[in-house]
């Protein structure tokens, strides 16, 4: 059940990096044999709109309470944990000062 459940999120979260132009090619014929079911299209639709009102294009048909459900939603998600920085990364301090170095310097 648990490995279903994974699959069904790993799907919806190819339909949303598609539906955000950010989907690698290697996941292409995955996404586009999901957008084949109801389960799929009702994802791609719902991506859209959730953009839609992102960009503030809300679109008519949304339904009363729309964003107050999406906000609960969002909510109700669990936080992922901080990461910790690759080994070797430079401190945010350290990258800006970096970059402003090089920048100074390129022709």
């Amino acid at each position: 059940m648990e490995i279903q459940m994974d699959t069904h999120k790993k799907i919806r979260e190819h339909i949303s990096a598609l539906s955000d132009g950010e989907l690698a090619a290697s996941d292409l014929e995955l996404a586009f044999a999901a957008l084949r079911t109801a389960d799929g299209e009702q994802a791609w639709n719902t991506y859209h709109r959730i953009g839609d009102v992102m960009r503030a294009r809300a679109t008519p048909e949304l339904s009363d309470g729309f964003s107050e459900r999406l906000a609960a939603r969002l909510a109700a998600e669990p936080l992922l944990p901080a990461r910790a920085p690759a080994p070797g990364a430079l401190a945010p301090a350290e990258s800006g000062a970096e970059i402003r170095k090089v920048a100074a310097t390129s022709p």
